[in-house]
């Protein structure tokens, strides 16, 4: 065959670009077909960071998105270029993949040259569609690695002198926040600037007077700190001057010392330090390092006299000195700094996930009440954060500002903060209007009562601001249907996920607890996913718990661990095995198994010790605050349930069992396989023989509807018991007016167990119960999020008298779940949703909903409508993935799809695209 003299020049241009790009690569073609449309976007590493400054792998993880405006539906092939060098990035001097034969495009490991501390990545992707038609190159997307480990730090930590324990500081020293500031002098106007920062406790970090982040906040974060601390990283170019500069921070106990419950005589133990390095580099080449260290200079007389995550803040406005971040501002009276080495068996490592941020504003709703100089706003909104103000004061008259989740019969009520105190004071050096936000505390609270301000003037709604603050993940949840009280459920659900993710997954953010509760996280995890984008926020948190596992396996019930209970529970522990499950069933990586593998098998082996026969004898929390419990001790408030502890234990056992096994088949462990798959036959032979008779009566204890449901749900029942264990269900079911009597455990298992039994109109039913115990229940009493009990709160009665009772919990929000599998029908055939189904649970409760669900390849759209008996229906489906629709029985048999007539009603492996149904229902409850 003969060529043209233009088609050979291009030929020859082809040929020598591939060549220079990488050393005879698969993916280089004279005549390469390109397909139309956009190239790959959406681009981002790690389990899905796009802020992309410090990040924390020496490994990363590419992931990217098929463009919606693309021809392309399917991934055939990828290629990834990686360089340390913008411009000649087709050089991929890094790594060159070259072309792989794979439709993954999510958490891809890179594998090129190792990567170092600071440096800076440049890559790239292009894609090959089902066609082999290959696509444009991606956009570069740039990261920058932060300090990867301790030998990267030439800081020391540092802190006031007074605090050094060998002086004995009292409580109250401790608890007072330390100012720290270094002048320097730069050479030249720098063309970058890293501050790496992090805290013993927390800390706000200055330049130049100017705040590095002002919108994050309660930094670094919490993590087990006698194992790791994280790290963050600042561009700090801009607020750097040629000359003269000063870097500074105020530094707080925080977390560090701080207490949980009542143990105030636990707190403020321990002082808090400071630790930074700031990296300057000039256009000549030289570079400058400003870390902590004995140059620095230190005060403990500011303005922030005193500052606990649990009782708030005191603000002395005598103390304030607005310059003394600043140039030109002597510090002649401060003292010198004690500086303390890193210990390397504590490692500093950069932060995982974002960090807590203020991510809106809300103005107050109304003045609920204006009393004898005591003012109540209310923001209608149960949240967490810092409120702002603008108040006109009195000199020298203290102005107090306290925190209510809800009234108590019209009046101000914090019962329910326990000891935890949760009040700000304000001392004004002068009259007239001040300006003051908290900064090393933070509040769940609803309404806001001033008290000290200028009672001459007429309170407004413009004096109290609310700052909300949480994690700042991304909320995608979108659900909607045609029952307001059934999206105002969704709503509350979200505001739960938001108040509680604050760093870690706390189970309330506003009494003396605030702990991460590894029940509470279990059931929560799987429709966080569906709502956020937070798989960077669980894999961090799993980071932790594997930290505090115990030798023996044992979990402790709260992560990060503090001391005050010391066992081990079964449905809390368990969140080792399944949290890490469930995240790989929605993301389809792979890694979260294998980071968490030897995790989950310690955890199974705790369980083994913990048992006889095959039978639990763990403790166990039970199924917690099941309603109407049979009291069957005195003194006993039924706070655990009647659900038999030894069985709830062992179903525990067998699913952790289960998921283990599933992990070990995933990452080819196979010599773990059989054993594993051992004594998981062995246990569930053993929960049915020990538990139950021939008929599934218990042989002893109370039958509850968690007894069946951890049964059913766990595939602890052999295939010809199973209906009759949904019949029991159903039954005790009916025998409670059609009400739930779950609590943790229990609930979140409800929806998924009785769709399967084909019972979704009694899960209809349970969502839409107006009474007690129910959700429309709270949001009947006025509830914007979900409550720790099913009566934690009514308009008529105001407070549940028990001292335990949080207006601000997400375990109950599990049912958010169901909106999204059940009456969305969504579910993942494979991990990461690339097959999934979509099988909407009708109801004449409803006649219409609608929502969409975040996968790796891109958003799962379903919207339905029903009238009379006609459906119509739209799914979206990603490209790169397949959907299986399945329709109930229809009348005729006949659909409408898009326009033309088709047969039956399940639809299978339909590709990526928009699909319209219409179909007449044969029958709907």
């Amino acid at each position: 065959m003969k060529y043209s003299p233009e088609v050979r020049v291009v030929g020859f241009r082809t040929l020598l670009l591939c060549l220079v790009s990488t050393l005879l690569l698969s993916s280089c073609s004279l005549f390469q077909s390109v397909s139309k449309g956009s190239a790959p976007n959406k681009l981002s590493i790690g389990t899905g960071q796009t802020h992309l400054l410090g990040h924390f792998e020496s490994k990363p993880r590419f992931s990217w998105k098929i463009d919606e405006d693309s021809t392309a539906k399917q991934q055939s092939a990828y290629q990834i270029q990686v360089s340390d060098n913008q411009k000649n990035i087709a050089q991929a001097n890094l790594w060159d993949s070259g072309k792989i034969n794979s439709n993954k495009n999510s958490w891809v490991d890179y594998n090129g040259r190792p990567l170092s501390s600071r440096q800076v990545v440049f890559w790239r992707v292009r894609i090959w569609d089902e066609h082999n038609q290959v696509s444009e190159w991606s956009k570069q997307q740039r990261f920058e690695l932060g300090l990867l480990s301790n030998q990267d730090w030439q800081a020391s930590w540092i802190g006031h002198p007074a605090t050094r324990l060998s002086k004995n500081p009292s409580q109250s020293l401790l608890a007072t926040p330390q100012y720290l500031r270094r002048t320097f002098i730069a050479t030249d106007k720098p063309i970058k600037a890293r501050l790496y920062v992090t805290a013993k406790g927390l800390f706000k970090a200055y330049v130049n007077g100017q705040e590095v982040a002002p919108n994050d906040v309660m930094t670094p974060g919490w993590t087990p700190y006698q194992k790791r601390i994280e790290t963050l990283t600042y561009d700090v170019t801009k607020m750097l001057a040629s000359g003269g500069n000063v870097i500074a921070a105020k530094v707080a106990s925080g977390w560090y010392s701080g207490r949980v419950y009542k143990f105030t005589e636990k707190e403020f133990l321990k002082p808090s330090r400071f630790l930074a390095q700031l990296e300057i580099e000039y256009a000549n080449g030289s570079k400058q390092l400003i870390a902590t260290d004995q140059d620095w200079k230190a005060s403990i007389s500011g303005p922030i006299e005193f500052a606990s995550i649990y009782d708030g803040e005191r603000y002395n406005q005598n103390l304030e000195d607005k310059s003394w971040h600043k140039q030109g501002f002597s510090a002649e009276n401060w003292d010198g700094v004690v500086s303390e080495a890193l210990d390397h068996n504590i490692e500093l490592s950069p932060k995982q996930h974002a960090p807590i941020r203020i991510v809106e504003s809300l103005q107050a709703a109304q003045i609920v009440s204006n009393q004898n100089g005591t003012v109540i706003f209310d923001f209608g909104q149960n949240m967490v954060g810092v409120p702002k103000i603008r108040v006109p004061v009195v000199a020298n008259q203290q102005l107090r500002m306290r925190f209510a989740e809800a009234l108590h019969k019209g009046e101000f009520y914090t019962d329910n903060y326990r000891s935890a105190e949760s009040t700000n004071y304000y001392h004004p050096k002068q009259s007239g209007y001040i300006e003051y936000q908290p900064s090393f505390t933070y509040h769940g609270y609803r309404y806001v009562e001033l008290t000290g301000y200028d009672k001459k003037i007429k309170p407004d709604l413009s004096w109290v601001t609310a700052l909300v603050q949480h994690s700042d993940v991304e909320i995608t949840a979108n659900f909607t249907s045609s029952a307001p009280k059934l999206n105002k459920l969704a709503e509350n659900i979200v505001w739960g996920l938001r108040s509680n993710f604050y760093d870690i997954p706390l189970d309330c953010p506003q009494r003396d607890e605030r702990l991460g509760w590894t029940g509470d996280a279990q059931v929560f995890v799987t429709p966080s996913m569906y709502m956020a984008d937070v798989y960077g926020f669980w894999s961090a948190w799993l980071k932790s718990i594997r930290e505090e596992q115990g030798e023996d396996g044992k979990i402790p019930l709260y992560i990060p661990f503090v001391e005050w209970i010391n066992f081990a529970s079964s449905g809390w522990g368990d969140a080792s095995t399944i949290i890490p499950w469930e995240l790989y069933m929605v993301t389809g990586d792979q890694s979260i198994l294998a980071d968490n593998y030897q995790m989950m098998k310690g955890w199974v082996n705790y369980h083994q010790k913990k048992s006889k026969n095959n039978i639990s004898n763990m403790m166990t929390f039970g199924d917690w605050l099941q309603p109407y419990p049979v009291l069957i001790k005195e003194g006993d408030k039924g706070n655990r349930g009647n659900t038999d502890f030894s069985l709830i234990g062992t179903a525990y056992y067998a699913r952790s069992l289960e998921l283990t096994l599933k992990a070990a088949k995933v990452l080819n462990y196979s010599h773990d396989v059989a054993q594993l798959m051992t004594r998981y036959n062995d246990v569930k032979k053993s929960f049915l023989s020990h538990f139950f008779d021939q008929n599934l009566n218990l042989k002893q204890g109370i039958a509850t509807q968690t007894t069946y449901l951890l049964g059913l749900a766990y595939n602890l029942f052999p295939d010809d018991k199973i209906a009759l264990a949904e019949d029991k269900l159903v039954k005790l079911i009916e025998e409670a007016d059609d009400h739930l009597r779950t609590g943790f455990l229990g609930t979140p298992l409800l929806a998924s167990v009785l769709q399967k039994a084909g019972r979704s109109d009694l899960v209809y039913d349970l969502i839409f119960k107006e009474t007690y115990p129910s959700w429309f229940y709270s949001i009947n009493n006025g509830a914007t999020t979900t409550w720790e009990r099913w009566n934690s709160y009514s308009i008529e009665d105001g407070f549940n008298p028990e001292g335990m009772n949080s207006l601000n919990h997400y375990a109950y929000g599990s049912i958010s779940r169901w909106f999204y599998e059940g009456m969305l029908g969504i579910k993942p055939i494979t991990p990461g949703f690339s097959h999934f189904e979509v099988a909407p649970q009708f109801n004449l409760k409803l006649s219409s909903a609608s929502g969409s669900l975040a996968t790796p390849n891109g958003e799962i759209n379903v919207s339905w409508k029903v009238a009379g008996k006609k459906l119509e229906l739209k799914v979206v489906v990603p490209k790169n993935t397949r959907a299986n629709i399945v329709l109930p029985e229809l009348k005729n048999n006949v659909l409408i799809l898009n326009g033309e007539k088709g047969m039956g009603t399940e639809l299978v492996n339909l590709k990526a695209g928009e699909y319209v149904i219409s179909a007449t229902l044969f029958h709907i409850e």
